[in-house]
């Protein structure tokens, strides 16, 4: 069972930009986007936080979705690397 999620950025601090375009996005859409294996994948540490996807969480809790199960991609600090969060939410 994985931790539950910690963001590293707090919901005031996100893009309103980003949160417009991803609030035109279906649920399940959303959902997809965030699988492993996909590009812009839930990237997180071992603890939970959050490295690539806060926006798209935001906009699946605002839609009552329970985001602490999904699945994700575990990255071990040691690993973390610019390159590795490539994805569209990528250092915010």
């Amino acid at each position: 069972m994985n931790p539950p999620l910690r963001p590293i950025h707090p919901d005031d601090r996100l893009l309103e930009s980003k949160l417009i375009k991803y609030r035109l996005i279906s649920t399940e859409e959303l959902l997809k986007s965030l699988l492993p294996g996909e590009t812009g994948a839930l990237k997180t540490r071992l603890d939970g936080t959050i490295l690539d996807g806060h926006h798209r969480l935001k906009v699946l809790r605002e839609r009552s979705v329970d985001v602490h199960g999904l699945p994700r991609e575990v990255i071990p600090k040691q690993l973390i690397d610019p390159l590795v969060l490539g994805g569209e939410d990528a250092g915010s």
